[in-house]
Order: structure tokens, then C-alpha cells, then sequence
């Protein structure tokens, strides 16, 4: 599941099975940095400072060939730039310069923030992609973050398979803590994968590749590490050590297309005052729909009083998903009501406000529902974009949403995908905001109770970090106090933010055009 690099610098979307570690996701497929680790983002000030912002200059005046005029409509004139590509079959015959003012052209049009973008010289690219990524604001958030941390690019063939939610691996979804030396876990062990057969499990850290320390791995070594984690055929074989407590584990895992359930642990967990659904929510991918209905079928007619959603590794995907589950959640507080209003750039259409979706977008039929008027969602810093989305829109209609874990990563951003010459670009177009019309978590939800990620304990283990913290918030009305917590509910101390290892198009909400 997780394809990532761990080099040092540089990299081009050309390389289809080396996404990015998803913190604070790069421009590229940017491997991610050798020692010493990028720190992780800090917390955002009680009080937000003025923030400092680098001077912008105007986008350029694009010269297109003497050969080719420019059209006096700036969407024809991108359009006739558009699948003129150098050397690919199915497309117009074109020049990298082509490729580069096609871009240049949908980014002034399309870009949210577009009057941001500096000038930027095409002759000093050698690649498109290269020069799509100096495409975007340079201007920061009030916590001092990079206002855009999610411009992108990927082959289409790659996007194609992450949209469908596979992926190339062992089954096994990674977190790392940030700082030195390296330090990976497992989250998520997929069923029937190569993992799951060698017995690995959530928890299990990695200390050894191929024989490599893991921890300290650089130069040829670190390549070889790179080349094991992110196998570019099925079928190859490589040799991990993981640590469990005391002991060491052997694991031969060979590489195969995963193909990962969103929805799993569905469960009715009896209480005092009633039963209290839970479901683990990984992705909102299309084969997540069938999967959520039958989720909140089941929870419907257990009759719960109450709904633990688990976000914390949801890095988002289409909001039409989104949508669903928010209406699966509320049920008649929603109907009629505003999901999610888009704001765009002063040259796009303004779109109306799309309310909560009440019917199944494959099957036609009416969504099932709990009629909730309070969730409670285990949430942290791999959880964004689209499972935000569900977060903010709740609040928008008064729905007491309760977030257990750690800040949220803070994206109130959109896409809508667009391929050109083979490969797909990200970049922002829409802000989303709520019917209350609030949008603006560029730094995240802060949680009602902070918990840590309990990696002891399985997901959907009452008995689980986060989990306990919520089952104790809704039979008290108060977070519990850690030393309570570790002696009652098994809650351990908190302990420093572990961050999912995935794809930047996995931390995403998506327009689809459907």
C-alpha cells in the first residue's frame, strides 16, 4: 500500500510508483528527505500573528509559436494548447513549450488563487511537470505553513489506480514518526495480502530491508530500501525485520496490485445507556458506497444511540462520498440542506450550493440513515480534505460533532483532476465552505479530546486509545484525565503524532463530474 522513497531530494511525476510521504504533501512525487527528518508542522499559535508574506509577481505574457496566434478567447486559446504533446501516440503533434503554456493557460483560468502565481520561465524546465510545479501561491497560512501544500501531478495510469483505490505493495499501511532515526508502524494490515499471511499486524515496527538497517539506511543502501518499499512489479520478493515488544519477526513478503477495503470493523458496541456504532472509514473511493450502506444498514437496524466514524488514517477523495455519509449520519436535519457550498477564482462560473446527497449515486435508491444529532469522530493528522469536508458540513447544520485524536491537517481545498499528454495535474480550484459559509481550516480542527493513536490495541478495541476516549466523552461529558484514562481505560499517555506514509492523491477531495 505504501510506495514511498525515502532519498533525499528532487523527483518527477514521471515515476509512477514513488508517490510522496503525505505530511504536508509536496509539488511532486517527492521522495521523502534522508536524515535528518523534516519536523512536523507545529501547532498553530492561540493567537494568530500577522504573517509575512513574499513579494508576488504578475504571471507573464505567454508568446505562443508566430505560427500559432493567440485566440482572443482565453478558453480557446487553451484549448488549442491542450493534448498537443511531444512524442505521444492519440494526441496533436506538439512541443514541451506547448505542453508548458498549456499549463500556464488552465492554471490562470482555473487556479484559486491565480493572481498569486509568480512569473515563471518555461525555458529554464526542462520537464512539464517541472514547470507545473512553481505554478502556485508562494504566500502562507496565519500558522506559518505554505498557503498551497497540495499541487500536484501523476502519470494517469497511476492516478487511475489510486482513484480505484489499489495499490502496489505488501498489504500493509505504514505510519512514521517525525525526527531521528527513522521510525516506521504498521497501521493497517490488508486482508489476504502478503502481510496478513506472514502474520504482520498493526503495531509492528521496522527495523530491517533486505538485511539494511532501516533506521540509518543512505547512500546505495538507502536505494536498495527504496527499491523494496516501493516494488515496481508484482511478484518480487524482499525480506523485512519488524520488532514486536521483545520480539524479532521474519517476514518474505512479495509484491502484489492490493486492493484495500474502506470500509471495515463495522461493530455495535453495548453500552449502559444503549448501543454505539463504529466503522473504520479508509478512503472515499467509489467501491466505498456499497460498503458504507451496508455499514450503516447494519448499524440502523442494531438501533444505535450513537456513532464513533474512525477518519484517522481518511485522507479524503470524492466528495460525493462525503456528501453520502454526512447524510447517513444526520438524516432529516439534512435534507434540504447544504453539504458543501464551492468558492472559485473571479474568471470561473459560481457554483450553486450542493446539498446532502439522500440517494445512492450507483443504485439510485435511498441512502440509509441514523438521524443523528451528535458523532463522534477519531480523528488526526492523516485525516483531511474530504473527511474534513463531512467535518465542517455537520457543524454547518448544527449537528454536535465531537473530534477525538489530534488537529486535523487542514485542507478546505478541491480538485478537479485534469490530464493532459499523459499525465494528470492537481491544483487547487475550489475552497469549500459550509452552510454557516465557514471554510476557513487551512490549519485543521483542533480535537474536543486529545488521545494518541493507540497502536496496542486493534482498530474497533473498545479498549483502543481513541476509541475509549470517546466512549468515556459520551458516558461523562468530559475528556478523560490521563492518569484516569491509563488506569480505567487503558488510554496511554499521549505520544508524539505518528503521520500516515501515502500518496499525496490520497489526501484529496475531489469533484467528480458524474
Amino acid at each position: 500500500m505504501a510506495l514511498v522513497l525515502l532519498a533525499g531530494c528532487g523527483g518527477d511525476s514521471a515515476a509512477p510508483d514513488h508517490p510522496p510521504v503525505a505530511v504536508d504533501p509536496p509539488a511532486l512525487p517527492v521522495p521523502v528527505p534522508d536524515l535528518p527528518s523534516t519536523p512536523a508542522p507545529a501547532e498553530p499559535p492561540a493567537t494568530q500573528p500577522p504573517t509575512t508574506q513574499p513579494p508576488v509577481a504578475g504571471p507573464p505574457i505567454i508568446e505562443p509559436p508566430a505560427t500559432e496566434p493567440p485566440a482572443a478567447d482565453p478558453i480557446a486559446n487553451l484549448l488549442h494548447y491542450m493534448n498537443r504533446c511531444v512524442a505521444r501516440p492519440n494526441s496533436l503533434p506538439g512541443t514541451l513549450r506547448d505542453e508548458q503554456t498549456f499549463l500556464r493557460l488552465w492554471i490562470d483560468e482555473t487556479y484559486l488563487w491565480y493572481r498569486e502565481v509568480p512569473s515563471a520561465d518555461m525555458g529554464a524546465h526542462d520537464s512539464a511537470t517541472g514547470y507545473f510545479d512553481v505554478l502556485k501561491t508562494p504566500l502562507l497560512t496565519p500558522a506559518g505553513q505554505p498557503k498551497d501544500r497540495f499541487h500536484f501531478s501523476y502519470p494517469e495510469a497511476r492516478w487511475i489506480e489510486l482513484s480505484a483505490g489499489v495499490e502496489r505493495g505488501y498489504g500493509i499501511g505504514w505510519l512514521r514518526a517525525a525526527g531521528v532515526p527513522r521510525d516506521w508502524r504498521i497501521a493497517t494490515v490488508a486482508d489476504g495480502s502478503s502481510a496478513a499471511l506472514a502474520g504482520l499486524r498493526r503495531g509492528d515496527r521496522l527495523v530491517q530491508v533486505d538485511g539494511i538497517d532501516f533506521a540509518s539506511a543512505a547512500g546505495a543502501d538507502l536505494d536498495m530500501v527504496n527499491a523494496a518499499l516501493s516494488p515496481a512489479a508484482d511478484g518480487v520478493t524482499h525480506r523485512f525485520s519488524l520488532q514486536r515488544g521483545e520480539r524479532m519477526l521474519q517476514a518474505a513478503l512479495v509484491s502484489a496490485r492490493v486492493s484495500v477495503a474502506p470500509v471495515q470493523n463495522t461493530r455495535v458496541i453495548a453500552t449502559p445507556s444503549g448501543p454505539v456504532g463504529y466503522l473504520t472509514f479508509g478512503s472515499h473511493v467509489v467501491p466505498a458506497e456499497p460498503q458504507l450502506v451496508a455499514a450503516f444498514t447494519t448499524l440502523r437496524d442494531a438501533g444505535v444511540r450513537d456513532l464513533v466514524l474512525d477518519l484517522r488514517y481518511n485522507g479524503g477523495g470524492l466528495l460525493s462520498i462525503a456528501s453520502e455519509v454526512g447524510y447517513m449520519i444526520a438524516g432529516a436535519r439534512s435534507e434540504g440542506r447544504t453539504f458543501e457550498h464551492t468558492l472559485v477564482n473571479d474568471k470561473l462560473t459560481p457554483r450553486p450550493p450542493a446539498p446532502f446527497a439522500t440517494r445512492s449515486q450507483q443504485s439510485g435508491q435511498p441512502l440509509p440513515t441514523l438521524n443523528l444529532a451528535r458523532v463522534y469522530i477519531l480523528a488526526g493528522p492523516g485525516t483531511c480534505s474530504a473527511s474534513e469536508s463531512i467535518i465542517n458540513a455537520l457543524r454547518g447544520i448544527d449537528v454536535d460533532v465531537h473530534l477525538v485524536g489530534e488537529r486535523t491537517c487542514g485542507k478546505p481545498y478541491a480538485f478537479t483532476p485534469t490530464t493532459n499528454c499523459g499525465t494528470t495535474y492537481f491544483a487547487i480550484q475550489f475552497q469549500g465552505v459550509n452552510a454557516k459559509g465557514y471554510g476557513e481550516y487551512g490549519d485543521g480542527f483542533a480535537p474536543t479530546c486529545a488521545a494518541s493513536d493507540d497502536l496496542d490495541h486493534a482498530l474497533g478495541d473498545s479498549a483502543e486509545g481513541m476509541l475509549a476516549t470517546a466512549l468515556h466523552h459520551r458516558a461523562s461529558g468530559a475528556c478523560p484525565k490521563p492518569a484516569a484514562a491509563r488506569s480505567a481505560a487503558r488510554v496511554p499517555a499521549l505520544s508524539p503524532s505518528l503521520l500516515p506514509v501515502r500518496p499525496a492523491a490520497s489526501e484529496i477531495a475531489v469533484h467528480d463530474l458524474r
